[in-house]
């Protein structure tokens, strides 16, 4: 049985905030206008998610990661669709 995962608010709110500037950066091009920030803003969400306590825990094991990441992807994907 798959074990649930419950994560701080935070960590959940910053993996989803990653997904969208990922998102975002891959349907643009390099040279676009804030391009360079939304790579360093990738990076600095990436430090946040690393080194975050919750990884510190018991709780925070490798499938813990995973789980993160797909209810972030789920979350951005839901939040990103057009009202209505």
């Amino acid at each position: 049985m798959a074990r649930q995962h419950t994560f701080p608010t935070d960590l959940l709110e910053t993996q989803t905030a990653w997904y969208r500037t990922y998102r975002y950066l891959a349907g643009t091009a390099a040279s676009a206008s804030g391009a360079a920030a939304h790579r360093r803003r990738l990076l600095t969400l990436s430090a946040r998610i690393a080194a975050h306590p919750y990884w510190d825990t018991p709780a925070g094991t490798p499938a813990a990661r995973l789980s993160l990441k797909e209810a972030a992807r789920t979350l951005a994907a839901e939040t990103d669709r057009p009202p209505g």
